[in-house]
């Protein structure tokens, strides 16, 4: 207890005596004698005294709020859709979007497949930005590296792959660079065999005629060269990336030369001279959906419904393709998300490709964007959805820039992640505060369980004595006695083997945590409840005539509370570190539900500790602070609830 001295603020010792010879000292004693502060009040006063334990309640305070608040508003995505294997192993970045500045004041192309994005401005500089993860460790293979012979040239035309890029100089020369294992560029590369090559006139300075050059595209490990007589210069992985590579050539020889191509994951596709759609012997995109009359999706075929209409424009996402007719329609192929419905008078003028997503510019100068959305491809900002707004779009891999005039207006899209990915290409940042909440959840649920157990084991034990307690902390020494851990891993095993719903098998390991760890406390509340029951009050409570379970949980319990949680608050941290040791054995929470265990379970390879830090290092570090915050706390509260303890001032 403590006494706030509250004449130390009335003046001098020798003023206040004279203060009380004259007009007496009842008041202020009174004062004095009320200002008594209550024990859980002044625990607390004492609590908030010590830096380290504030500092501890606060950031564990926050680290609630970041997991089950961020939680609900951002939730785990457990579907394909919260992975993307494009974006595997990233480190962390928020630049994926940071259009370097001088593309800003004139662009002739931008092209990503997927986390680099390469650019080339109205001067010939080529520009790279984002993230590329070389998974080889050899310089040569990174594609981030520009050579220095496109670096000290005129560029005139460029195209990103998914692992390589390809540029043309204004002196005709096809400049190529990243991987090159699957016939990307070269005489070199382990499948060379198997892929198309590159053209011999095109390699070992070799050179075409660069005001020629209509398009140049790449796609997943295949390049691409239309020139304006509709000669197509092709080569890579087409037994992969484009199984039609063979046809759509054809085509553009026999039939009606080529003017537009576009690659798919797996296929070329194109537009002739005629505005007719190309697709070689490839059928996956001739059966489109439309509504009918009655405003249902029916299946038609692609052909029959464009008609006598011609393709002005073409463009392809990972999966789908979108055409845009002469009467200014846009017809798509292969997705499932419903395209923009365009204001009555206004017709689709061009549309371009992410690898999720597409963007369509309009005759009003207007944006239009759909498609997966899981990485804000499509949200657009609201100035470019007014007339006049954009003359040109470009939609890289996850990223949209536009342009107006030739200047560049904004940008949207994905601008990173900002404690990297995963192997599964899933954000570590919303897997941690995910499974944070697992991780915490499991803990609470756990020592709720045993504190409960503890409390009537040890309470009725120590309360009762004789044949009980004999009795009881046999049981106590049983359970005791098993070993901890892999009983767990028994346990856990047999559950994961049958047929249980993983929310079922959730609650279950909760349930074992909380049923193996409740020794402690009980033997700590028999102890207490020892001490506490031949003490006066309790023999005054007898004598009164009230019922020994009453004196037992209602009188001699709450004395005890303040050593109860002292534990309590350090069995959580204990049920927490045990929840993640078993998920990281394989145990615990399996995958794809996160925690911070079974996070650090997908990281205990040599590659992942020496290469991708970010995949351990956060996992570890949030879990790391949450347990030593609740260890100081719990130590703190041991001390500042011992009444023997003496208050320093």
């Amino acid at each position: 207890m403590s006494e706030k001295k509250a004449s130390s603020r009335k003046g001098p010792a020798p003023l206040r005596w004279l203060r009380r010879m004259f007009f007496g000292g009842s008041r202020e004693l009174t004062l004095a004698d009320e200002r008594f502060d209550s024990p859980g009040k002044l625990a607390v006063k004492r609590f908030f005294r010590n830096p380290l334990a504030t500092g501890a309640a606060i950031i564990l305070a926050g680290m609630f709020l970041f997991v089950f608040i961020g939680s609900a508003i951002a939730p785990v995505d457990l579907t394909e859709t919260g992975s993307e294997m494009l974006h595997t192993n990233m480190a962390p970045t928020l630049s994926l979007m940071d259009l370097p500045d001088g593309m800003k004041d004139g662009v002739v192309d931008i092209s990503s497949k997927g986390t680099f994005t390469i650019g080339v401005d109205t001067d010939g500089k080529v520009s790279m930005w984002g993230q590329y993860v070389n998974i080889s460790g050899d310089p040569a293979r990174d594609v981030m590296n520009i050579p220095d012979e496109v670096k000290n040239s005129k560029v005139v035309h460029v195209a990103a792959g998914s692992d390589h890029c390809v540029a043309i100089t204004d002196d005709g020369r096809v400049i190529a660079w990243g991987e090159y294992d699957n016939g990307q560029y070269g005489h070199d590369g382990s499948m060379i065999a198997a892929a198309r090559k590159q053209p011999e006139e095109l390699m070992d300075g070799g050179t075409i005629d660069a005001s020629q050059v209509r398009q140049l595209i790449c796609g997943n490990q295949v390049t691409a060269i239309l020139m304006e007589d509709g000669t197509i210069y092709a080569w890579g992985n087409d037994g992969l990336s484009a199984t039609n590579l063979s046809s759509v050539i054809k085509h553009g020889k026999k039939e009606s030369p080529l003017v537009k191509l576009t690659f798919t994951n797996d296929g070329i596709y194109g537009i002739d001279e005629n505005g007719d759609f190309v697709c070689g012997k490839s059928t996956k995109y001739n059966i489109i959906s439309v509504p009918d009359e009655n405003g249902r999706s029916v299946s038609t075929d692609l052909f029959e419904y464009i008609g006598d209409r011609k393709v002005v424009d073409i463009a392809a996402s990972g999966n789908a393709l979108a055409l845009v007719l002469d009467d200014g329609e846009i017809v798509v192929s292969g997705m499932k998300e419903p395209q923009p419905q365009l204001p009555e008078g206004e017709n689709a003028l061009t549309v371009s490709g992410g690898t999720r997503h597409f963007v369509l510019t309009t005759d009003q100068g207007r944006v239009y964007a759909w498609g997966q959305n899981y990485r804000n491809q499509c949200e657009i900002p609201e100035a470019l959805t007014k007339e006049d707004a954009v003359d040109r779009v470009y939609a890289s891999g996850f990223q949209n820039y536009a342009y107006k005039d030739g200047k560049f207006v904004d940008c949207w899209g994905l601008k990173g992640y900002i404690m990297g990915t995963d192997d599964m290409g899933r954000d570590v940042f919303n897997r941690i505060m995910n499974g944070g909440k697992m991780t915490m959840t499991v803990g609470a649920v756990a020592v709720i369980v045993s504190t409960i157990i503890g409390i009537l084991i040890g309470c009725i034990s120590g309360y009762f004595g004789g044949a009980v307690d004999m009795l009881l902390m046999r049981l106590t020494e049983i359970v005791g006695a098993i070993p901890f851990l892999p009983f767990a891993l028994c346990l856990s095993a047999i559950f994961q083997a049958s047929d249980i719903h993983e929310d079922t098998r959730i609650v279950i390991i909760m349930l074992i945590l909380g049923v193996l760890s409740w020794t402690g406390l009980a033997r700590l509340v028999r102890g207490q409840i020892l001490a506490e029951r031949e003490k006066e009050f309790v023999t005054a409570a007898r004598s009164m005539g009230v019922k020994e379970g009453r004196i037992a949980f209602r009188h001699i319990l709450p004395n005890i509370v303040s050593v109860i949680l002292v534990t309590v608050t350090l069995d959580f941290a204990s049920c927490m570190l045990t929840e993640s040791s078993l998920s990281y054995l394989g145990f615990g929470v399996q995958l794809p539900r996160p925690t911070w265990g079974n996070m650090l379970d997908g990281s205990r390879s040599a590659l992942v500790i020496q290469s991708f830090w970010w995949r351990w290092v956060f996992p570890a570090l949030f879990l790391s602070v949450v347990v030593i915050c609740i260890n100081i706390i719990g130590d703190t509260l041991r001390d500042v609830l011992d009444p023997k303890s003496v208050e320093k001032t």
